[in-house]
């Protein structure tokens, strides 16, 4: 993209008729129009490249920002937050002078251009996020979504993105403890993999991105620049995939989770030091957006000598220098007086560090390459003053009609014998089946504090030793009720990921989002997705769960099929001692089982109607947030207290799913019983929100039921653990044996 002579801002001034490929780079006409209208003069190849990639959707948010608004105006009151949306990733605060930041991220369209790295580079993203704030990272989680089971990409696409994800994680040292494996053929072309981190600091630890103090220098350090992942992220996850347009598929980025790894140790011993100023990772939009984000943040300006950038391929031109999207690199601003210092633990860790540029006393962002200046930008105008589109939107027409058609009505097993064969049917479909062949790949000890990891409701670490303080994360989403109902599955979205906190005693505090949707410029999917945040803000300000941060992937669909609308929520809690934990496995015989919440007929959008029926219609199960906060005080409360042995919240599959899960997770069985006013079909497959099975010691009845008499919660009493299968009483049984195989054996048979 260069042109002779160097394509200085001297030259641009002098040569205002000279066409530059603004399209190319994804820019539309206005938009280009309105970077000429900042200037004054038409921008050098150079600032059209950092324009290009930071006013990219996946950079500067243009068509959610509108939307969006509502987390800040909507957050609820809390003291645990302490930094928001706006930086890295969020933090806050857990106690005993501890801090915990976390955060969910995409790289779905590189993913599927190129599994391994793409999902390998999407853990060390946001790892380098976790980083950013000044946490050592402590684990990660990773929600996946794929196409339909059976196809023959899944089979590409899935054990590409397994092993990606566990190849960097497992040599970073991150045990791996949550997340979630989904199929539909709606992401068949445009799997989800979205990638979540957390780190764990003290107070005082916490660090911004932002470049203040004239004279300080500008260092960047890891690995060397190179060719790959050149509009990656920001431009690749900004267009709806065509396959008639490869040029819309570039390089994707390429990890080395081992540089990764130097550069989490030399960091973290940066800021033990006190070296560090500001800090800003290098991810979607490479230099242009750490320099342009850092300088906007700060007090001053900031110059840099682009010469000065380690290359590994010394024929990039500046363009693609600043918009390259090289993995493990990160700047830092440092005082003069502390760069040597800085410079030594670099090499100490054999990390490459170059002093690129230093922050300047103007309020300009200027950058040279061989002796001329090639950059001459207002920073905020390029990391946040882009284009904001409030685009057109409309509930889609058909959505009447998919509301319409009640999954209520669809025919329901006719006898026993055919109930027992559905319950079968439903555990080995692929969304409810054992994930152990994927989740084996990763490891979840590592590190010597991983307490509750997959398949349990949510991961949990212990952050203190001494204490047993921990911390718990749960993510989730069901695209199939936000398909029926974008306000409501949101909701419900974050209620599972909430309940699922709470189901292993850990209180709920704060939030991180990854909203996965179609293209913004259909107004049905700028609907489902207006409605989704809506949805979500509304939830979070009731359950005084505030957003902390979190990511926008939109085009996520092939021509003009989208994506289920799939808002993916993660839940981060608190925990005063991990030895109180609840796991979801059944630990001991003869103790009772309990249903807490209200079951009723909900079949829209559920397990059963897919797997039984292949049917999505019907409206999802009703939202009661008031249940769910009650529900979590209770199952947190009976943690703490010692009144259960074992809980598991009741989502997809309904209770049958549950108890199945639990019994072939502690190796011991139960008997269930038809409670008064339910009917067996009902009771096994109801989906309904704000429910939960525990296993409550004899010893602990009284007491149990006393509190949620007193509190108002239902406890219904539905069984006992007992035996080496599970049974419905005059309905069937199952051996555990039966059911181990149906549930452990479907996935390795279709990725075999």
């Amino acid at each position: 993209m260069s042109r002779t002579p160097l394509d200085t801002v001297e030259h641009a001034a002098a040569t205002p008729d000279v066409e530059l490929p603004w399209a190319e780079l994804g820019l539309k006409k206005d938009e280009y129009e309105r970077v000429v209208e900042i200037l004054g003069r038409r921008p050098t190849g150079a600032e059209l490249a950092m324009y290009s990639v930071m006013w990219s959707e996946h950079c500067s948010y243009k068509s959610s920002k509108v939307h969006l608004r509502q987390f800040g105006e909507k957050a609820p009151e809390s003291d645990a937050m302490l930094v928001g949306i706006g930086e890295n990733a969020g933090v806050v605060d857990v106690g005993q002078g501890y801090a915990v930041t976390f955060k969910v991220e995409s790289h779905n369209h590189p993913s599927y251009v190129e599994p391994y790295q793409g999902a390998a580079t999407g853990v060390g993203g946001i790892v380098r996020d976790i980083i950013a704030m000044g946490a050592r990272p402590v684990a990660v989680v990773d929600p996946l979504r794929f196409g339909a089971a059976d196809h023959p990409d899944t089979k590409r696409v899935l054990p590409g993105v397994v092993a990606g994800i566990g190849g960097y994680g497992n040599c970073l040292g991150l045990p791996n403890i949550g997340g979630e494996v989904v199929f539909d053929s709606c992401y068949q072309g445009n799997p989800l993999v979205n990638a979540g981190a957390i780190g764990v600091m003290r107070h005082d630890d916490i660090h911004l991105a932002k470049a203040s103090g004239a004279g300080n220098k500008v260092i960047l350090y890891g690995a060397r620049t190179g060719g790959d992942g050149i509009g990656g992220a920001s431009i690749l996850a900004s267009e709806t995939f065509d396959d008639a347009k490869p040029s819309k598929r570039p390089a994707v980025q390429v990890g080395d989770p081992f540089q990764e790894k130097l550069l989490i140790e030399c960091t973290l011993e940066a800021f033990a030091e006190k070296l560090v100023v500001g800090i800003q990772d290098l991810g979607a939009a490479g230099l242009s957006c750490a320099t342009s984000e850092l300088a906007s943040n700060g007090s001053g300006g900031m110059r840099v000598t682009l010469d000065d950038v380690p290359l590994r391929d010394s024929t990039l031109s500046p363009e693609e220098i600043l918009m390259s999207e090289s993995q493990e690199r990160m700047c830092a601003v440092v005082e003069p007086e502390k760069v040597d210092r800085f410079l030594e633990i670099c090499e100490k860790w054999d990390v490459i560090a170059t002093v690129i540029g230093e922050v300047t006393d103007g309020d300009r962002l200027e950058i040279y390459w061989h002796g001329g200046k090639i950059v001459d930008v207002d920073p905020r105008t390029v990391a946040h003053e882009g284009p904001v589109y409030e685009r057109p939107y409309a509930r889609p027409e058909w959505q009447d009609a998919l509301q319409a058609d009640d999954a209520n009505k669809l025919a329901r097993p006719a006898s026993s014998a055919e109930l027992k064969d559905q319950v079968l049917k439903l555990v080995a479909s692929p969304n409810q089946a054992s994930k152990k062949w994927i989740t084996s790949q990763y490891d979840h000890f590592v590190q010597g504090n991983t307490v509750l990891a997959q398949p349990e409701d949510s991961g949990m670490i212990r952050i203190d030793e001494a204490t047993g303080l921990g911390v718990a994360i749960a993510t989730d989403g069901n695209g199939r009720y936000a398909k029926l109902d974008p306000y409501h599955g949101a909701q419900l979205a974050l209620s599972e990921a909430y309940r699922n906190v709470a189901t292993t005693g850990a209180k709920p505090l704060a939030v991180s989002d990854c909203l996965n949707f179609g293209s913004p410029e259909d107004p049905a999917v700028m609907w489902q997705f207006a409605e989704a945040v809506r949805g979500l803000a509304d939830a979070c300000q009731q359950l005084g769960t505030p957003v902390t941060g979190g990511n926008v992937s939109l085009y996520n669909q092939t021509g003009e099929a989208a994506i289920h609308p799939t808002p993916v929520v993660a839940v981060l809690g608190v925990i005063d001692d991990v030895a109180r934990r609840t796991p979801v496995a059944f630990q001991e015989e003869g103790q009772l089982l309990y249903l807490l919440g209200d079951t009723r007929e909900e079949f829209g959008g559920s397990a059963w109607s897919q797997v039984v029926h292949d049917h999505l219609g019907g409206l999802p199960p009703r939202v009661d947030l008031e249940r769910e906060r009650l529900l979590a005080e209770i199952l947190i409360s009976a943690s703490r207290d010692g009144m259960i042995d074992s809980a598991h919240d009741l989502s997809d599959g309904g209770l049958i799913q549950a108890v199945v899960e639990s019994a072939l997770l502690g190796g011991k069985g139960a008997r269930l019983i038809v409670p008064d006013g339910l009917d067996a079909f009902t009771l096994l497959f109801s989906e309904s929100a704000g429910r939960a099975v525990v296993a409550v010691p004899r010893s602990e009845e009284v007491r149990f039921n006393d509190m949620c008499g007193a509190r108002g919660l239902p406890a219904t009493r539905i069984g006992v653990v007992d035996g080496d299968s599970v049974e419905l009483q005059g309905e069937f049984t199952l051996s555990l044996e039966e059911l181990r195989v149906a549930h452990e054996e479907t996935i390795p048979a279709l990725l075999a």
